[in-house]
C-alpha cells in the first residue's frame, strides 16, 4: 500500500516581473542599453515553482487579473505545481520592475491582483493534504487590512498543520510595524528572515544574536546569509552554520531567497531533518543566483 507524499501549500503573490539588466550606468534623462526580459514571478510563486522543480507535491493559491490568469496557471503547472488561482475582475496582476545591478537589485512594486487574495481559498480539502502551509511576508504585510493571510494562517493550525513565514521584505516590514508583525506571526513554526529581515526583527545585527532572539518567538529560525549560506537555529539545539558554495556565474539575485524555502521545504516534508533541509535550501539558492529572473528553467 503506497501513501500519497503531503503537500506543500503556498499562499501568496504572483507577479508580472520585468527585469532589467543595464549594460553599465544608468544615465539620468538619457537612454541607457539593457537587457529586458519579461518572467512570471512573485515570491510566493516563485517559492512554489522552485519546490515544485524539486519533485515535490504543490499547491499555491494567490490572485491574479483576467488578462493573463492562464498564463500564470500554465506556467506554474510547467514546475509541477497546482494552482489555485483567484481572478479579480478589474484589477490587472501584479507586476514589479526589478534592475538589476551586480549583486544588487532595486525593486519597483505593484501589487496589482494581489491585495484582493481571499482566505476562502484555503479550503479544508487543501488542507486535508498538506504538510505545511508556507506564507510570503510580502502578502501578509501589503494585505492592506482584509486579514486574508491571517486568516489562512489561522486555519491551518486549527488543522495542525505547520506553517513557515518568508518575511520578504524590510522595507515592507518597516511600514507595517515590526512588533504588529511578530505579534501576529506568533505560533508560526518556520522563519525565513536574511540577515537585513533577521536584524529588522530582532534589533541585532550579530547572526547568533538574531537566531537567539528570534527564538524567543519561533521554534525555528532559518537565517539566509546569501554568499555567507545560512544558518539553522532551533530550540534547545546548537546552531548549524552551512556554508554556500562558491558561485563564479552568478547572474541575478532574484528568487535566490524563494528558492531556499523551497528547497528547504522540499526535504523537510519528506522526513522532518531540518539539518539536510537547510543543505538543500543553500544549493536551491546557489542554482538561482545563476539565472535570470526568479523561476527555475522547465
Amino acid at each position: 500500500m503506497t501513501t500519497e507524499p503531503r503537500r506543500i501549500v503556498v499562499v501568496g503573490d504572483v507577479m508580472n516581473d520585468i527585469v532589467v539588466v543595464p549594460r553599465g550606468a544608468i544615465r539620468g534623462d538619457t537612454d541607457t542599453d539593457a537587457r529586458i526580459q519579461p518572467r512570471p514571478g512573485g515570491s510566493a510563486a516563485n517559492t512554489a515553482a522552485w519546490a515544485g522543480s524539486l519533485g515535490a507535491a504543490v499547491d499555491f493559491l494567490g490572485t491574479v487579473g483576467s488578462a493573463d490568469a492562464d498564463y500564470h496557471a500554465e506556467a506554474l503547472r510547467n514546475c509541477g505545481v497546482e494552482p489555485h488561482l483567484h481572478v479579480e475582475p478589474g484589477m490587472p496582476t501584479g507586476t514589479i520592475v526589478l534592475i538589476i545591478e551586480g549583486q544588487s537589485r532595486s525593486m519597483l512594486t505593484d501589487r496589482g491582483a494581489n491585495a484582493a487574495l481571499r482566505d476562502a481559498l484555503l479550503t479544508d480539502a487543501v488542507l486535508d493534504a498538506a504538510g505545511v502551509v508556507h506564507v510570503s511576508g510580502y502578502t501578509i504585510t501589503k494585505d492592506y487590512g482584509r486579514g486574508a493571510p491571517r486568516a489562512m494562517i489561522a486555519h491551518a493550525r486549527d488543522r495542525g498543520i505547520p506553517v513557515s513565514v518568508d518575511p520578504a521584505s524590510t522595507g515592507y516590514l518597516a511600514d507595517y510595524g515590526v512588533e504588529r508583525f511578530l505579534e501576529e506571526m506568533r505560533g508560526v513554526d518556520i522563519v525565513f528572515p536574511n540577515a537585513a529581515e533577521g536584524a529588522l526583527l530582532s534589533g541585532e545585527t550579530d547572526p547568533q544574536r538574531i537566531g537567539t532572539v528570534l527564538l524567543e518567538r519561533f521554534p525555528m529560525v532559518v537565517l539566509k546569509q546569501g554568499a555567507a549560506g545560512a544558518i539553522l537555529f532551533r530550540r534547545g539545539v546548537p546552531a548549524l552554520a552551512v556554508a554556500a558554495p562558491r558561485i563564479d556565474n552568478f547572474v541575478d539575485p532574484t528568487g535566490a531567497g524563494d528558492a531556499f524555502a523551497a528547497g528547504f521545504l522540499a526535504r523537510w516534508i519528506r522526513d522532518g531533518d531540518a539539518e539536510a533541509s537547510v543543505r538543500d535550501a543553500v544549493g536551491a539558492a546557489a542554482r538561482a543566483v545563476m539565472l535570470i529572473g526568479g523561476r527555475p528553467p522547465v
